[in-house]
């Protein structure tokens, strides 16, 4: 008897009837029925009894010949998450998994054919072909040199390769093999760049304890040259014959990463996993990683799940970032999971990050971690960038660009240098406005602003998609005076073009991005010079590196200042100086400036003076005495309704379900019901209810009794999900 875990919300296993002749293990894919229909599932174990009845157990239809099944370590981690995050064991199986997997045909690696030299072409010489197969002879000495020809080699040396082929393996001066087709490998010739002799000290304590786990916090500033420690631990991990496994936050940033990866380390097999791959090449890069073919895997949050049976290394970069974390579905944090894979397959984890979040660095501070820190940049010239801060209070209402940024943007211009202003916040404006009656462009399907795109002259809502042509008369009054309120990047643009006329400007924000390979077009532009003033979000904070971007104007940031999601300040703070870490990354000396109208503000003042370490310490005294975490932990059961009174009614009834449970409650807190941040999304309201423990042990040990009972209660017309240590509320 098979146990199988389905796509389906339950948090049981189904039990199937093992055919005769089919062998099954935990970790293969079969074909099962479910109901009228054929589904795929995973096999996580096998039993000898049932507490179904025999007569009523189904025979599995199909077990799938795949070249990899899910291995033990991998099936130990989704059952960790099925019983941490408190989510349906089959969903996430399935989340887990490439697309490609759910589909009812075996998974099988592409091959490719491959030529090589026999040992009497390598004796003999070119002299055994005749002088008359021209081709033949050409093939031959390209064997002879580079050890080995692929189809699509053969074939840029001639189109009659195929012919001229035959001839050889008819000889016996040339065999076919065939392997698996791998995307890419590194160039032949290794271009590691030497370490500083601070990068050099970092990676030797890394090295020393490369046989075993250990979580190791790398703590450096922009520009310090993070990622080339990074590369060296990776290359010392290939040549010893294991895999490493890198994360990053986003996806525009992989494709960057791999070919800085595929020039640097020799002979290694790269692979890319993300959600922007096409299902076949996802999969087929998946089974690579799983059969033990790939080398590296480079991926977002979702690589985390990859089978590796040569483990060595993890690695997450920008290991703060809150991408990190799954919104929606399995809401788990690729980062803690990174951890975790380290700590059961014994190998070492590094976190880097010029901004660590607090929670990784309140576990250096407690020992958990060990923190590693470079404090310079790894350029010989590079120093880190001055920051001056303006005052916008003497400034006119509503004006985005000041003195002292335009003056130092005019300077840049004329030496022929690159400068960034960073505004978060896409669009024209953030809202449409009657100067008549007051009324603003709000969503119907959402209690957001529809935000103006003069682009294109539309109306667009960030949340739901939603989006409408702006009109000409204000809806409410009829009025004709109707004036966009605040600033986005394209009004940002339209500034600094009327501004500076002649100045060559690129606008990099998710509108100007959407289209395919729009971002390596970008960035082949800017790092080519073509480019003079870059205006973007957060899109442009992180992991680039132009060597002619010495000016760094932050136009805007306050409102983050007063927000009230408690991580508001953390992110900010990571934000801008992850913008500010643009400036001056080579010999040229950096300048941020930074427009605001608290310029005395803490945070303000840690950013001059480059100290993570004076941000951090006070956040986490804030934290401490406010109960927030890392002091406290978190789940949060979220709702969504067309009725804000039936999720608010649902979280009233999981309130008093909690209050039966005296002994499992004990020293956990339940708050009351409320609306969430944005209380109404795509036509649905929401509601939540927060759950705070004083240790991660008394949070699940709530939980594990908890949850149960809410799958009991009536939830007509409403559905409800539970995020465990959240990250937005």
């Amino acid at each position: 008897m098979a146990r199988v875990a389905l796509d389906v919300p339950s948090d049981t296993l189904f039990d199937y009837r093992i055919g005769p002749g089919q062998r099954i293990s935990p970790g293969d894919r079969v074909r099962v029925p479910l109901g009228r229909r054929t589904t795929v599932g995973v096999v996580l174990e096998v039993a000898s009894e049932s507490e179904v009845p025999e007569g009523r157990l189904r025979p599995i239809t199909e077990v799938l010949a795949d070249e990899a099944r899910l291995p033990p370590d991998i099936l130990a981690l989704l059952r960790f998450c099925h019983r941490y995050y408190h989510h349906p064991i089959g969903q996430v199986v399935a989340t887990a998994l490439p697309a490609g997997t759910r589909r009812a045909r075996p998974l099988r690696l592409q091959h490719r054919r491959r030529y090589f030299p026999t040992a009497r072409l390598a004796s003999t010489g070119v002299e055994a072909v005749p002088a008359r197969q021209v081709v033949a002879r050409r093939l031959a000495l390209r064997l002879l040199s580079s050890g080995s020809l692929d189809e699509a080699e053969a074939r840029r040396l001639s189109p009659r390769w195929a012919q001229a082929m035959a001839r050889l393996l008819e000889q016996g001066l040339a065999e076919c093999r065939t392997e698996p087709r791998r995307p890419r490998s590194a160039s032949a010739t290794a271009r590691l760049l030497p370490l500083t002799e601070e990068q050099e000290a970092v990676a030797s304590a890394i090295r020393t304890g490369l046989d075993r786990y250990h979580t190791w916090l790398l703590h450096g500033v922009t520009g310090s040259g993070k990622t080339e420690v990074y590369l060296h631990l990776i290359a010392d991990v290939v040549n010893a014959g294991r895999q490493a496994l890198m994360l990053v936050p986003e996806i525009n940033l992989t494709p960057q990463l791999e070919e800085r990866v595929g020039t640097c380390l020799p002979g290694a097999s790269v692979v890319t996993l993300h959600s922007g791959l096409p299902e076949a090449e996802r999969t087929q890069h998946w089974l690579l990683a799983a059969t033990g073919h790939a080398d590296i895997v480079l991926g977002t949050r979702l690589a985390v799940f990859t089978p590796l049976p040569r483990l060595g290394l993890v690695v997450v970069d920008e290991e703060h970032d809150p991408s990190f974390k799954q919104q929606e579905g399995l809401r788990y944090s690729a980062r803690d999971l990174a951890v975790l894979r380290g700590h059961d397959r014994n190998v070492p984890v590094v976190l880097g990050s010029a901004t660590p979040s607090l929670e990784s660095y309140a576990n250096a501070l407690a020992g958990r971690y060990q923190r590693l820190t470079l404090t310079r940049r790894a350029h010989a010239e590079a120093t880190l960038p001055q920051v001056r801060i303006v005052n916008m209070r003497s400034c006119a209402a509503g004006e985005l660009l000041s003195a002292p940024l335009k003056a130092a943007l005019r300077e840049r211009l004329a030496r022929g240098e690159q400068s960034l202003v960073y505004l978060n916040r896409r669009g024209y404006a953030p809202v449409l406005f009657c100067s008549g009656c007051g009324w603003t462009s709000g969503c119907r399907r959402c209690a957001a602003k529809l935000v103006l795109h003069a682009t294109d002259q539309r109306l667009r809502c960030h949340h739901c998609g939603a989006e409408t042509a702006i009109p000409a008369r204000c809806p409410a009054c009829g009025n004709a005076d109707l004036l966009p309120l605040g600033h986005g990047t394209q009004r940002l643009e339209d500034a600094l073009r009327a501004e500076f006329p002649q100045i060559r400007l690129l606008r990099v924000d998710s509108d100007t991005t959407r289209r395919r390979h729009a971002w390596q077009a970008m960035r082949h532009a800017i790092r080519e010079g073509s480019i003079d003033v870059l205006v973007g979000t957060q899109m442009l904070a992180k992991g680039h590196d132009f060597s002619r971007l010495t000016l760094v104007g932050i136009v805007d940031p306050d409102a983050a200042l007063f927000a009230a999601d408690f991580r508001a300040s953390e992110r900010l703070f990571a934000q801008l100086m992850q913008v500010a870490g643009r400036a001056g990354r080579a010999q040229r000396p950096g300048e941020v400036i930074l427009q605001t109208r608290f310029p005395d503000h803490p945070l303000y003042r840690a950013l001059a003076a480059h100290s993570y370490d004076a941000f951090a310490q006070a956040a986490l005294r804030e934290r401490r005495e406010a109960g927030f975490p890392p002091y406290v932990h978190q789940a949060l059961l979220r709702t969504d309704g067309l009725r804000l009174e039936a999720c608010l009614a649902f979280l009233g009834a999981a309130a008093h379900a909690a209050s039966e449970l005296k002994q499992a409650r004990r020293g956990v807190t339940v708050f009351d019901p409320v609306p969430a941040a944005l209380p109404r999304r795509k036509g649905l309201f929401h509601a939540q209810l927060l759950v705070q423990a004083p240790s991660r042990e008394a949070l699940q040990r709530f939980l594990d009794a908890w949850v149960p009972r809410l799958g009991l209660l009536s939830a007509r017309r409403v559905r409800w999900s539970l995020d465990v240590d959240p990250l937005e509320f």
